[in-house]
């Protein structure tokens, strides 16, 4: 029987109804919206690409955005006096610094640089702080873990007490994604390992995983035998691993492939995530999330 498709395209578009629905009450309640700030530094190819699609989306949901665009030489004190601007001004929720910046730039000072409440990616230590603490503490989760978390509730896996194995240990999403599947609370409760290259039997820790959330960034790493049978497997890797040409547009596209060997796993797996359309789509969907947060927080607060 093949797997469900968890297809992070289309819930990308529910969220981001709900984000347009719960901005025009914001503009009723308060006669202000979420405000957001992308500041990018230089002009870096796939930076531009990537903050292009945020400034458009957020436009679309009715965010207040400001698109900073800064020099590749600016200094890092004139960059951190921009911050503090930012972390000053009311109207804005959120504040975004595009990675990655000018070698010349400290990027953990600048980082550590934003007000911890504007800080909607999730990557300020107070923030990483909170996420450990769980419950009520956590402000901002990582943005892209906050997506896996949403694509697997959404999808109606369970995981009260399910077996989650983590492959991958990064601080933007293995370790994040780990941490929070196994508090307390919804989407949640589960029993979580963590996997890297120096794990003993990596197989068979894979195999007994009842949500295997896979973020190697090794094309084809996990093997279709590595998979439990029915259980639900989240692809976060997008490898490129050559180039095609496109039917629709004539031109070189790159070929992209995830970290399972997706048409093997579909096979064996109860949901699985594509790649393409499964993870990627989900992470400036939850940026634009967790700006709506802060907005609340802030609004209500009087802030």
């Amino acid at each position: 029987m093949t797997a469900k498709l968890i297809k992070g395209t289309d819930i990308r578009e529910e969220i981001l109804d709900e984000i347009t629905k719960e901005v025009a009450e914001i503009k009723e309640k308060y006669n202000q919206v979420p405000g957001l700030v992308t500041i990018l530094v230089g002009e870096n190819p796939a930076s531009v690409s990537y903050v292009t699609l945020k400034v458009k989306t957020a436009e679309r949901v009715g965010f207040k955005e400001i698109q900073d665009n800064q020099p590749e030489d600016i200094s890092e004190a004139d960059l951190l006096a921009l911050i503090d601007k930012y972390n000053k001004d009311d109207s804005i929720h959120g504040i975004l610094v595009q990675l990655p910046l000018p070698k010349h730039v400290d990027e953990k000072k600048v980082l550590n640089a934003i007000d911890p409440d504007k800080d909607v990616d999730g990557f300020h230590p107070v923030n990483v702080g909170r996420l450990m603490i769980g419950g009520d503490e956590v402000k901002f989760p990582p943005c892209t873990p906050a997506g896996i978390q949403e694509m697997i509730v959404r999808a109606g896996v369970e995981t009260s007490g399910a077996e989650v194995v983590v492959v991958g240990r990064s601080n933007i999403v293995g370790k994040p994604i780990a941490n929070m599947m196994v508090q307390k609370g919804p989407g949640a409760n589960s029993t979580v390992t963590i996997v890297h290259t120096r794990t003993k039997d990596l197989e068979g820790h894979c195999k007994r995983a009842d949500i295997l959330i896979v973020a190697a960034g090794v094309p084809g790493l996990v093997k279709p035998e590595w998979i439990k049978p029915g259980a639900c497997v989240i692809d976060v890797g997008v490898n490129r691993v050559g180039e095609k040409i496109s039917e629709k547009t004539g031109r070189k596209v790159a070929i992209l492939r995830g970290d399972v060997d997706f048409d093997a796993a579909k096979e064996i797996a109860g949901a699985i995530t594509p790649v393409p359309g499964g993870v990627g789509p989900m992470t400036i969907t939850m940026l634009l999330f967790n700006t709506l947060e802060s907005a609340r927080r802030h609004l209500s607060a009087g802030v």
